[in-house]
């Protein structure tokens, strides 16, 4: 049976309220499906980072990772440093399927539900 694990990567502050909205989705996500590991990681100023969450997520038991980017856009930390780092995981753990999914603010729902919030106002 496959266990499946998803990953909110963000950028990450020296703020650490910034994080709240992040663990928000992370929590949500379990509130809709409790079966699915989820996990937080930062690329820097916070941790924990992405190697550290995809070992604990692999010693628990997940033998397939997805890893959503929580960006607006697709920057240089989405298009450069973030394959890079799937690289280095790919490596290390070549047992594991991992999913490497589009920034959250190019999911056209995503953009829909900002318009409808900005208009709202």
């Amino acid at each position: 049976m496959t266990l499946r694990a998803i990953v909110l990567f963000a950028h990450g502050s020296r703020d650490p309220l910034w994080s709240r909205p992040v663990e928000a989705v992370a929590a949500r996500i379990l509130a809709l499906d409790p079966s699915v590991l989820v996990a937080c990681a930062y690329l820097e100023m916070m941790e924990p980072d992405l190697p550290t969450v995809t070992r604990r997520l692999v010693q628990a038991g997940a033998d397939r990772i997805s890893i959503v980017p929580m960006f607006l856009g697709v920057g240089r930390h989405a298009r450069e440093d973030l394959p890079k780092l799937i690289e280095a995981l790919v490596r290390e753990h070549h047992h594991i399927g991992f999913d490497l999914r589009q920034a959250i603010g190019e999911e056209q729902r995503v953009v829909d539900l900002m318009a409808e919030i900005a208009l709202s106002s």
